[in-house]
């Protein structure tokens, strides 16, 4: 199935606009508990453009990336406002699912389609995209600071059909809060919910590993039972919860603007050049 099919008549009413009971709840529970865990700093605000749209691309870690998105979230709404919107693209399949569509509802996240992606656009929101998705957040710990998107291409057709600035984003520290082991393509389709979620790629984290030996040794039951344990536990996306404290590190880059990256070929051969000047912009941010 097409993972842009989730998306089909999903309505984002007020695209990168967060609830205002979800500002509240970020800056009494989550602000708190970031700074607390990950010490975090916001650097380089001043270089996104005011009152008009562009791609705020950043790099991608730890499975989920729950701890970085957390962090941005709490430290722009703290340091910019939620007065001046920024969508959040999002895999489809989460705004059928629910929880998961609640939470996008409250944080006006937008499905990750081109349809999407105009739609915001041109009402002048700016969207936060992570290109990498599950290919480099699911890179193994020993590349933690290597910006790597896989080759994507998406975000930069967008980019170039909207005539938008690209803003680099580089997170430092992310990938250490939930160690990832392994990534394969063929773990997704063995464990099966990670396809079934429109996952190509899967990964074994530390805790994954560190839980799975405990049910096989510690577990209930026949070993029959252990190994259906082991099975469900490592294609759950609860491996790739964050619990390890860890510094992070934010900056925002200055502006790539469309007509610096494209020349007007309307070819992905034109896009295929951007790609590793945009990397490379992200690289720069993550090593300073």
């Amino acid at each position: 199935m097409d993972p842009a099919r989730w998306a089909e008549g999903v309505v984002i009413e007020a695209p990168g606009r967060p609830a205002p009971a979800l500002v509240r709840f970020v800056a009494r529970f989550v602000e708190p508990l970031v700074r607390l865990c990950h010490r975090p700093t916001l650097t380089g605000i001043e270089n996104l453009p005011v009152g008009a749209p562009f791609l705020l691309v950043a790099n991608h870690s730890a499975g989920l990336g729950v701890a970085e998105i957390l962090t941005f979230l709490a430290l722009y709404l703290r340091d910019v406002g939620p007065e001046r919107p920024l969508a959040g693209f999002a895999i489809p399949v989460g705004f059928r699912v629910w929880p998961l569509s609640a939470v996008h509802r409250l944080l006006g996240t937008i499905p990750s389609t081109y349809a999407a992606a105009e739609q915001a656009l041109s009402a002048s929101v700016p969207i936060l995209v992570f290109p990498g998705g599950d290919h480099e957040t699911l890179r193994p710990i020993w590349q933690a600071n290597r910006v790597d998107f896989g080759g994507r291409l998406g975000f930069l057709r967008i980019a170039r059909a909207a005539g938008v600035p690209i803003v680099p984003l580089g997170i430092r520290g992310g990938h250490f809060t939930a160690p990832v082991l392994v990534r394969s393509k063929l773990l997704a389709t063995l464990l099966v919910l990670p396809r079934i979620l429109g996952t190509k790629r899967w990964g074994v984290s530390l805790l994954g590993l560190i839980v799975t030996i405990v049910i096989a040794c510690l577990g209930p039951g026949s070993w029959l039972l252990r190994a259906g344990l082991c099975w469900l536990w490592l294609g759950s996306p609860l491996t790739f919860f964050p619990w390890i404290p860890w510094t992070l590190r934010l900056r925002i880059g200055a502006p790539m603007a469309a007509s610096e990256l494209f020349a007007g070929e309307g070819t992905d051969d034109e896009l295929g050049r951007a790609l590793p000047r945009v990397e490379a912009a992200v690289q720069a941010l993550v090593d300073r």
